[in-house]
């Protein structure tokens, strides 16, 4: 007597079902689908593709953190958010000159100053920053509508 296997592929008769998954075909669409998002994310963080106007203006270095000078309504001066007073400031600007005296880049200073302030007011400060040897001065001031800071710069 002869032993009977499995039904061969030749004959076609009883064929049993395949039990096993082709995985080579998903590996091919999986790999195609990872270099498509590999090209495709970098392209995705820039945004919304926007033709900005030309300016002459050169944009501000904003490499290490700026000691910001703010003037209130009331006409105190603020070093950071250190209250400060007017005998007080030249001291207080000699101690951020030599804080920065070993690096090669003069230390950034905004000037924040309320609206209501007398122009006067802002060129003492503006005078004593410049007599510090602070004269890389930006000047803060709130953008259009939407209440943004925008910065401006000053001398150099």
């Amino acid at each position: 007597m002869a032993m009977s296997g499995p039904p061969s592929g030749r004959r076609g008769r009883n064929r049993a079902p395949m039990a096993d998954i082709n995985v080579t075909p998903l590996v091919d669409v999986m790999l195609v689908l990872l270099i498509i998002f590999m090209v495709t994310a970098p392209l995705l963080v820039t945004g919304v593709p926007v033709n900005l106007p030309e300016t002459r203006a050169k944009g501000l270095d904003q490499d290490a953190k700026p000691t910001v000078v703010s003037i209130d309504r009331d006409g105190a001066i603020y070093v950071d958010e250190d209250v400060v007073s007017d005998a007080d400031l030249p001291d207080r600007l000699a101690e951020i000159v030599s804080a920065n005296a070993g690096k090669p880049d003069a230390p950034q200073i905004f000037l924040r100053a309320d609206t209501a302030l007398d122009y006067g007011r802002v060129m003492r400060v503006m005078g004593e920053l410049n007599r510090a040897g602070l004269n890389k001065v930006a000047l803060v001031s709130t953008g259009g509508q939407d209440g943004a800071d925008d910065v401006s710069a000053g001398s150099e």
